[in-house]
């Protein structure tokens, strides 16, 4: 597929390792456990969305854009590197923050909400759980715009069919390591969340006749409505990229049984996959995202969906500036 189409900014000026985790496949007697570095990526602190932010703000730049506007919870990594992107490019940032957990918004907290205030944010407006976050962006842009500024809106976790290149680009870039590895994976697993990350690399395999399956660990939505989204994104970026194949319903697949009582509410179960790669391999992980994916992950190995013998790839999303604002709950359990 030729990616090279699309304007692009580069923050990551290396590919991101492909580590084998030996003491945690040993620990739980499955599959041979590797992990892809994404938490290595460029940008303030790493991440999955610093991918997608080089395809997003090449846009906003050609477009001549001079204040970028995004969304997300309110320790969201997201915003996090939007900022820092924005920062690097010379432009200027306005966060929309949404407290899917009541009261939840503190501005002198620690993790992403430390670093918002570091790296300069312009402006942060808190809304309830639940808002119409496209149309409080608006609200701003709107702002914005009276005020003789041209702004740029950038969806939710960037996962838009810009913003989702990014992970076609991993999908690449993944099959290239494997290749120079000489190594078979068997399976893909990653966080699935806004769907960006999890529709780029469907797209990015099936684009490139690779035949890996990739298993979506969700974190904010129910099944049907998850597989939904990220299937109809990966046709979206199948269209857009002129490939000659289509997803396929059973291309999509998506566990929902590790959200537990909400989003970026914790669970015994991603305390524990926290604690255990942190543990057993000198890794962090964040409490909202790939602590998550990680503990459904340890759970389908327990219940023999991954079996010994395989090799399972985990994408880490990264996040785990995140982790500062759960030092207890990650430190002491669920209470």
């Amino acid at each position: 597929m030729n990616l090279a189409q699309f304007p692009r900014r580069h923050y990551t000026p290396y590919q991101t390792p492909i580590e084998y985790l030996p003491r945690l496949t040993r620990l739980l007697g499955g599959p041979d456990i590797y992990i892809k570095r994404d938490d290595l990526l460029g940008l303030a602190a790493g991440g999955n969305k610093t991918r997608k932010l080089e395809y997003l703000m090449a846009d906003a730049l050609a477009k001549g854009c001079d204040t970028v506007i995004t969304c997300g919870a309110v320790q969201s990594n997201h915003c996090r590197l939007t900022l820092a992107a924005a920062v690097k490019e010379g432009l200027k940032c306005h966060l929309v923050l949404e407290e899917r957990v009541p009261n939840s918004y503190n501005p002198d907290a620690s993790g992403n909400n430390y670093l918002f205030r570091l790296l300069g944010v312009e402006g942060i407006r808190v809304v309830k759980g639940g808002s119409d976050m496209m149309g409080e962006m608006k609200r701003v842009a709107d702002e914005l715009a009276a005020q003789g500024r041209i702004p740029y809106i950038i969806p939710g976790g960037g996962s838009n069919e810009i913003g989702a290149l990014g992970y076609v680009s991993c999908a690449e870039e993944i099959l290239t390591q494997l290749h120079d590895m000489d190594l078979n994976i068997d399976r893909i697993v990653c966080a699935s969340g806004s769907a960006g990350t999890h529709a780029g690399l469907v797209a990015g395999m099936i684009g490139n006749n690779a035949n890996i399956p990739v298993v979506g660990i969700g974190v904010n939505r129910k099944k049907d409505i998850q597989t939904e989204a990220v299937f109809t994104l990966a046709n979206k970026l199948l269209t857009k990229l002129g490939a000659r194949t289509a997803a396929e319903p059973a291309d999509v697949v998506v566990f929902d049984d590790y959200v537990g009582p909400g989003y970026s509410l914790p669970t015994p179960a991603m305390v524990e996959a926290v604690q255990m790669l942190a543990r057993e391999e000198g890794i962090l992980l964040d409490p909202v995202y790939t602590g998550k994916a990680m503990s459904g992950m340890i759970d389908l190995i327990r219940k023999g969906y991954f079996q010994k013998g395989e090799k399972v790839l985990f994408v880490h999303t990264g996040g785990s500036p995140a982790l500062y604002a759960y030092t207890d709950v990650t430190l002491h359990g669920v209470r």
